[in-house]
């Protein structure tokens, strides 16, 4: 099947935009390319350094015969998703050292749980942690004694840190090793009912606390198809996870045999070999489409829509929201995993996974298939399905058949037709929503607005039974200079109850909702700001607002709106507290949301 045309030309203008940007970019890449390993420059003191703790690895490492891979480990115990790679960095020396090859872990980056901080303070640093993994990525590499990284991250900003970084190094090899999913617990819309009877009062927090324990419950990452699970969907859309390794649980045979052979691939694809491929080259425009088709395709989290151009700017790719739009309207949303169906990610994997739905994307010319890949070239290698063959990964053909055609189907017969990514402009501003998993009847709300400056005075409001009629509810100074960004997760159980009550509802802010938020409709990351004066800092209660996902519009109906002046608001209190005090010069130096929000690209 011929290139889709509209995915064609979306190609084409990202690469005459970026033309400028990825020539120098790939100029410095080629230049620090031909200087050679790494550890050749360094001096015989540096090198005494870098391997006096390496024990049975030590000759090897001096001799600089054999390619030596750098392990950049988001490893903690408290993220259930991270908590695997625990085991990992012995695994992976163990597979080096068998491949003739050597691995020291070259350090490590923090990783924070937005599960953890939802609803809490420490979420005004959860968009920024995403810059200081990156930096902290960076230092790891900077002692310039590596020929390949291989990076150990899962979670919601973790992945995309690490991104920046291994395009920023982009002239040596990389390879993500992810950690799995956890086993299934208890079934999302379950635990979803539990959260809104205790947002009612009708159960108390016993119940509640018991519902979330068994739903997550053990090591991998959550089940729902959130911005953790859309990352792992990301790297193998894009190349840089081998074939068939997203969704493989932890702690099994398989996910170690996958652990082993990424490791080996690494060592091969080194400068010092016959195959070498660098990141620079995987990370070009050709891969930030397919990984933005996947995301439409899978209907994956809105966190990727400020996650995708950030990343893309370190590897010198220009994208905006255009790009995105462009790309929803052509393709088929092919999988139904909470919060837009029942199933969770076992489930979609079960039914065929990534490997049916990239083959039958291949076959409607809905993805670049002429790419480059840490597997090789050519992205119908990841139609390949990974077996445990005699304690080793072997790959076979993937069945062409949907498993569970409730949870995953074909492009040609898919649940809906496009990718439920609608980009919104108007005199409030530009946004994005995601309508994937809002009813259709709900893709135009008009009513009067009702306007906040935090989630706890909308919680506060609803408890005091204000809510009696269709609203906008707007949340406005949660940007990334406001309060660094947080997520407004925490209002879906308050807003799906009123819309559960009859009543027309919709967001519209300058924050982010996660992943996992998806029935009411929610238009996010509108920009400018309200903090720079944007267009939400000029709205005043009882505004007529049109929230239009059908046309692609967010407009303020009231006649003087354009005329007023807007308000500002005392921010004093987003500087301090839970480490905000560091974050200072994030706050004051962090790009638009439509460009990533972003500090250090």
């Amino acid at each position: 099947m011929p290139l889709d045309a509209t995915i064609a030309k979306v190609t084409e203008t990202i690469e005459a935009r970026s033309e400028a940007r990825r020539t120098t970019y790939l100029d410095r890449m080629r230049r620090a390319a031909e200087e050679g390993p790494r550890r050749g420059h360094l001096t015989c003191g540096n090198q005494a350094h870098a391997y006096a703790a390496m024990g049975v690895d030590q000759q090897a490492l001096a001799e600089g015969r054999v390619p030596n891979l750098g392990i950049v480990s988001a490893y903690n115990d408290m993220l259930s998703a991270h908590q695997p790679f625990e085991r990992f960095p012995e695994i992976i020396r163990s597979a080096a050292r068998a491949a003739g090859g050597t691995a020291q872990v070259a350090g490590g980056v923090p990783a924070m749980c937005d599960g953890v901080t939802q609803g809490q303070v420490g979420m005004e640093l959860s968009l920024f942690s995403r810059d200081v993994i990156a930096l902290a990525a960076g230092v790891s590499l900077s002692h310039n004694t590596f020929d390949a990284a291989v990076y150990l991250g899962v979670c919601d900003k973790i992945v995309p840190g690490l991104i920046i970084a291994a395009a920023t190094f982009g002239y040596i090899p990389g390879i993500f090793l992810p950690a799995g999913p956890m086993t299934s617990g208890l079934p999302n819309d379950e635990k979803s009912k539990v959260r809104q009877q205790f947002a009612t009062g009708e159960i108390g927090r016993d119940k509640l606390m018991e519902a979330e324990m068994a739903s997550y419950h053990g090591p991998g990452t959550c089940t729902f198809y959130g911005t953790a699970n859309t990352n792992q969907m990301l790297m193998e859309l894009m190349g840089l996870h081998l074939p068939g390794a997203s969704f493989v649980n932890p702690n099994t045979p398989l996910r170690d045999a996958l652990t082993e052979a990424g490791t080996t691939r690494a060592l091969e694809i080194t400068k010092l070999g016959n195959d070498y491929r660098p990141v620079c080259d995987i990370l070009d425009a050709k891969a930030f489409v397919n990984g933005i088709v996947g995301l439409m395709a899978t209907g994956g989290s809105t966190n990727l829509v400020l996650h995708l151009p950030a990343m893309a700017r370190a590897a010198g790719i220009e994208l905006t929201l255009e790009d995105f739009d462009a790309i929803s309207s052509v393709v088929p949303q092919m999988a139904k995993v909470y919060p837009n169906g029942l199933a969770d990610v076992n489930h979609f994997h079960a039914a065929g996974g990534l490997q049916y739905m990239i083959g039958e994307l291949l076959d409607a010319g809905l993805l670049h298939e002429d790419v480059t890949t840490v597997a090789g070239d050519g992205l119908s290698l990841y139609t390949r399905e990974p077996k445990l063959r005699d304690g080793a990964v072997s790959y076979e053909e993937a069945a062409r058949v949907s498993q569970n055609d409730k949870i995953l189907r074909p492009a040609s017969d898919p649940f809906q037709k496009t990718g439920g990514l609608k980009k919104l402009i108007g005199n409030l501003g530009h946004g994005i929503m995601k309508v994937s998993a809002v009813d259709p009847s709900r893709h135009v709300i008009e009513a009067k607005a009702r306007v906040f400056q935090d989630q706890a005075a909308v919680k506060n409001a609803f408890k005091a039974g204000e809510f009696t009629e269709d609203t906008v509810v707007v949340v406005r100074f949660q940007g990334p200079s406001a309060n660094g960004m947080p997520e407004l997760h925490s209002l879906t159980p308050t807003l799906a109850v009123l819309q559960d009550r009859g009543l027309k509802v919709a967001l519209v802010t300058d924050g982010r909702m996660s992943g996992a938020s998806g029935k009411v409709p929610a238009a996010i990351h509108v920009c400018p700001e309200a903090a720079n004066g944007g267009p939400l800092a000029k709205l005043r209660d009882g505004d007529m607002v049109r929230v239009d996902a059908t046309n692609g519009t967010l407009t303020c109906l009231a006649p003087d709106f354009d005329s007023r002046t807007p308000v500002s608001a005392d921010l004093a209190d987003n500087g301090h507290g839970v480490g905000r005090e560091l974050f200072e010069a994030f706050r004051q130096n962090v790009g638009l949301a439509s460009n990533g929000a972003a500090v250090v690209v």
